[in-house]
């Protein structure tokens, strides 16, 4: 942003420069006006050259954001679905040993470099039920609907944070986010 404004600053120097600069040429050649047809040239190419410079600066500044912007979705969306796949095998076994539990704290501290605030809480509470849950090291049929239940919520910050549907209300928002645990109870 710093060079933003310096190339702004530069271009305005140009230009009063110029201007200061024909007012002096012009009374000097007035004899020559071939002479002036030059100087207008020379200033005109300087003010291309300088706007030309600010406008690829800026080019170049967006497509960087762009990427980084495309970069971290990825991210986000690889080990959001990762934590899916651990979380639908521990439910899909039934027990939790020493390792998944582990495996379980590596992917918090994982989740908290990528995810959105509102994501953070929710996976708090899904590990407080999830916690309490595996707390006998097994998992029940009743337990993997509490578990689905919170997973569900979970889900829906997920797909707040990926998506980034700021333009819904509030209203729309509760309805997707039922329509998710209603998905969940269909099965």
């Amino acid at each position: 942003m710093k060079k933003h404004y310096s190339y702004l600053l530069l271009t305005f120097l140009t230009f009063v420069s110029g201007y200061v600069f024909l007012r002096l040429a012009y009374g000097v050649t007035d004899a020559f006006p071939f002479t002036q047809e030059i100087i207008l040239i020379v200033l005109g190419t300087i003010a291309t050259i300088v706007i030309t410079a600010a406008l690829l600066n800026r080019q170049t500044e967006l497509e960087l954001r762009k990427e980084q912007q495309v970069m971290t979705f990825e991210l986000k969306s690889q080990f959001y679905v990762e934590l899916i796949n651990f979380i639908e095998g521990l439910v899909a076994e039934g027990k939790i040993t020493e390792k998944d539990r582990l495996r379980m704290k590596f992917l918090t501290h994982k989740i908290s470099i990528i995810a959105s605030y509102e994501v953070l809480k929710e996976y708090e509470k899904f590990l407080e039920a999830f916690y309490s849950i595996v707390r006998d090291s097994a998992i029940s049929s009743l337990e993997s609907r509490e578990l689905s239940e919170h997973l569900s919520r979970l889900c829906s910050q997920i797909r707040w944070d990926l998506l980034g549907d700021t333009d819904l209300t509030e209203a729309e928002e509760e309805k997707v986010s039922r329509q998710i645990w209603e998905n969940v109870q269909a099965g």
